[in-house]
């Protein structure tokens, strides 16, 4: 027996009077949140909700996502969270694929939510609905619910989350996660690289919908009986207020993040007492990690992490020399290796020293993705994950990230897959082809820049590109859609007649 539900529910017993979240004024103790988890639970269990069914999630960071996370989880049910930035039309992609029992919904994202599930047939319950609009109120109901006694029995390999990811060739997909994937890797980096103690405090800046702040955050603090200190939508200077107020001893975020903080740190001499600080999502630039370490007196430690692999997969650690430019060296039961990239039927490891694609094998391992037995086969090969990232080891196991072999785009630490973004805009009328790249942003690390061949007749202006933007903007959750419009021609092609969009790249920076 194995389940996720009991890193809550061991906390609520070991530190039942702890703070386990803090948001705004409002205290929770493990025991508060633990007993509030099972109230769902029973709730979620009068409408249906049994062990192996999936229970979607789009939710803010509030208090309403731990319950509703660990309530399903309870249950012995599967937790489907969904990003909370898509639109209708992206949420009912994912409340369609993953065949979800039910969507739990904050009001605040009934709009897009409410209108995908109608077109599914997705039933909902909302949280934090004021007035009455014909659903169920989950936490209403929950309030006045005998919670469940405890958490159903699971086995290792029984599911307990699906992450939707995404892939160059498709639709986003979702990466089957098993209890035994997160118990390990929740308990794995919480003793290293997280260093994670009952008495620290965590600023939780990352969106709970995301495995960075889902698992490396949430989960992993909890797992540990430390505190979490939650904010609904992050911002530099309250995020310092909040650091400094809350005094908080750790911080997990993605560059844009730094960057704010380090803005907001300019005008307020405030400090608080931050112990180490860990970044992922894209590669900080080495004077930002030395001007943090500068300001706030702490290291920023630097890691690797896909959804497949739920998520860590490497990370700069106390036990060994910090390394910047580094992704740090691989956790404890996780190998990595660096493959002959063109060769996709095997696995072919080369030696330290030599550049191909970075691939995984270990307790972190996801068990597949949900319904796509071949998309399934040609990533995990030999028994070894197939990340698409380009990297190279050198020879005391230090890894480097070099590239990004599937061309994904990383804007302010989302990914955003560009085959995705183009099977919108191509359905503008005044689209004959595009081709959406990432260009070096100091902000977001990269934007996403549309590259356009207009249909015929049709006169590229900025009028247009606005236009286009606009298009992308409605369809498209807000990190996705492209700020940056270009026109073309004709595109670079390669011999396949494959758009060659490192050249475009380099047209357009160089």
């Amino acid at each position: 027996m194995l389940s996720l539900a009991a890193v809550l529910a061991e906390s609520a017993l070991r530190r039942p009077d702890h703070p386990a979240l803090v948001l705004g004024t409002e205290r929770t103790t493990y025991h508060e949140l633990w007993a509030g988890a099972r109230r769902y639970a029973a709730v979620l269990r009068e409408h249906g909700i049994g062990p192996g069914d999936r229970v979607a999630l789009l939710l803010p960071n509030s208090r309403h996502f731990p319950l509703a996370y660990f309530g399903v989880l309870a249950l012995g049910a599967v937790a489907v969270p969904v990003n909370a930035l898509l639109r209708a039309e992206e949420i009912a992609h994912v409340l369609r694929d993953a065949e979800v029992a039910a969507l739990v919904c904050a009001a605040s994202l009934l709009d897009e939510g409410g209108r995908a599930a109608e077109a599914v047939g997705t039933p909902v319950l909302t949280v934090d609905q004021e007035r009455d609009a014909g659903r169920p109120r989950l936490d209403a109901l929950a309030a006045a619910a005998v919670p469940v006694a405890g958490a159903v029995p699971r086995e290792p390999g029984d599911l307990a989350v699906v992450l939707y990811t995404s892939g160059t060739t498709g639709r986003p997909k979702g990466a089957m996660l098993t209890h035994l994937n997160l118990v390990m890797n929740t308990g794995t980096t919480m003793l290293s690289p997280f260093d994670f103690r009952p008495d620290d405090v965590l600023l939780g800046c990352l969106p709970l919908f995301h495995t960075f702040g889902q698992i490396c955050g949430m989960v992993t603090c909890f797992r540990a009986g430390a505190t979490l200190v939650l904010m609904p939508r992050f911002d530099g200077e309250r995020a310092l207020d909040l650091l400094v107020r809350e005094r908080c001893t750790l911080v997990m975020g993605v560059p844009t993040m730094y960057l704010a903080l380090l803005a907001a740190a300019r005008t307020d001499p405030r400090r608080p007492p931050l112990d180490r600080a860990f970044c992922g999502g894209s590669a900080l630039p080495v004077p930002v990690l030395e001007e943090f370490r500068e300001t706030f007196g702490c290291p920023v430690y630097e890691g690797y992490g896909l959804t497949e692999t739920s998520p860590v997969v490497a990370y700069n650690q106390r036990a060994w020399p910090l390394r910047p430019g580094t992704v740090g060296r691989p956790i404890w039961g996780v190998e990595v290796g660096i493959a002959a990239a063109a060769v996709e039927d095997r696995v072919e490891l080369l030696p330290a020293g030599e550049t191909g694609e970075i691939v995984v094998r270990g307790h972190n391992v996801m068990a597949g993705y949900l319904n796509r037995p071949a998309e399934s086969a040609e990533a995990i090969v030999d028994g070894w994950f197939r990340s698409g990232d380009l990297g190279v080891l050198d020879t005391e196991g230090y890894l480097t990230v070099v590239d990004r072999k599937k061309d994904v785009v990383l804007r302010g630490g989302y990914n955003v897959y560009p085959r995705e973004v183009e099977e919108v805009l191509t359905r503008h009328p005044a689209v004959a082809q595009v081709a959406v790249v990432g260009l070096p942003d100091a902000v977001h690390g990269q934007e996403v820049c549309a590259v356009v061949l207009p249909r015929p007749g049709i006169r590229p202006d900025r009028a247009l590109a606005a236009e286009i933007t606009a298009w992308g903007r409605e369809r498209m959750a807000a990190y996705k859609y492209p700020r940056r419009v270009e026109f073309t021609e004709e595109f670079p092609l390669g011999a396949g007649g494959k758009v060659l969009k490192r050249e475009l790249v380099a047209r357009l920076t160089g």
